[in-house]
């Protein structure tokens, strides 16, 4: 099982989360989720959502590197400046993670796990709250 979190990054809070079976891209759980952005929201993403600018103008993803080529010094320097903004949401994935039941395989019901995913979402939006 997939779970994909939406973060809102001055705050660090979850803001939505989707859920799909694990063999699914993570662009095509974009589009089947049914998440849509307001138009003057900037979407950083990682290499996985390329394509993303077609659904969403404001977005930014890592460039990647062309098969059999390299990338240049500006494109280098492009997927650092946006990778120092993106490293915020990998520390969010690494608290929800403390969860083993995001880093392991789920065995229980799958039924469930959007549930108990949601609620280790609360829980992380509650402990944030909590330090403010």
């Amino acid at each position: 099982l997939k779970t994909q979190v939406i973060i809102e990054q001055k705050t660090l809070k979850i803001i939505c989360l989707a859920h799909g079976k694990g063999k699914a891209h993570d662009f095509r759980l974009l589009k089947t989720s049914g998440v849509k952005f307001a138009e003057l929201l900037k979407v950083l993403a990682d290499k996985g959502y390329q394509g993303i600018a077609k659904i969403h103008e404001l977005s930014e993803t890592p460039i990647k590197k062309p098969r059999g080529g390299k990338l240049t010094s500006e494109q280098k320097k492009y997927n650092r400046k946006l990778n120092k903004l993106r490293v915020v949401v990998e520390h969010v994935h690494r608290r929800l993670k403390i969860f083993k039941i995001l880093s392991y395989r789920y065995r229980n019901r799958h039924r469930r796990f959007g549930l108990r995913s949601n609620l280790i979402a609360g829980i992380y939006n509650y402990e944030l709250s909590l330090k403010a």
